[in-house]
């Protein structure tokens, strides 16, 4: 493990993508940026993944990440909402794999476990947790961004265990870790 890397946290999301960058120096967390990318304006849902594919190339291409964290989609009752979020978080994937960059997925509930202590823990519980390890002056209005950080911050909390959840370095170790399902 290099003394110096950058992680990209995203919480991909249809309607708002939201995202943050952590640079980790040795063993010490930095703060570089956290955003979102605005879904809404766009009413075709084939737009709005080729905006998430392109702002999460964009991304990577401008802060060369060395690690991305992505935060899986939860299992909810609405099997259409369901599907359009493991869209996003695939087309999220495809961005950062077809730039070599390595990807893993954690559980909301893993994120917040990382952040809070309390795998149950609110949004607001979570962005107030992050403003205080990272020193944010302020918090932004929509929690989506904050979320996205709290992915990248979860992961370097993991970079040393064992069980880090799930991680593809590319399409290759992916069918390899996922024979089962693909035929």
């Amino acid at each position: 493990m290099t003394s110096e890397r950058i992680i990209l946290g995203i919480d991909p999301g249809t309607t708002i993508m939201g995202f943050g960058l952590i640079k980790v120096v040795k063993k010490e967390m930095l703060f570089l940026q956290l955003n979102e990318l605005k879904l809404s304006k766009f009413d075709d849902h084939y737009v709005r993944l080729k905006q998430i594919f392109e702002r999460t190339l964009e991304l990577i291409d401008t802060h060369h990440p060395d690690e991305i964290a992505i935060e899986a989609p939860f299992f909810g009752k609405n099997v259409q909402s369901m599907l359009k979020l493991g869209r996003a978080q695939g087309v999220a994937m495809a961005a950062g794999l077809s730039r070599q960059v390595p990807v893993t997925e954690y559980s909301p509930k893993k994120i917040k476990m990382a952040i809070t202590g309390n795998g149950n823990a609110s949004k607001e519980q979570v962005a107030k947790m992050l403003q205080q390890t990272l020193g944010l002056k302020t918090l932004p209005k929509n929690l989506d961004s904050t979320d996205g950080l709290a992915a990248a911050v979860c992961h370097f909390y993991n970079s040393g265990s064992i069980a880090t959840g799930k991680k593809y370095s590319g399409w290759d170790a992916f069918v390899k870790q996922n024979e089962d399902r693909v035929q």
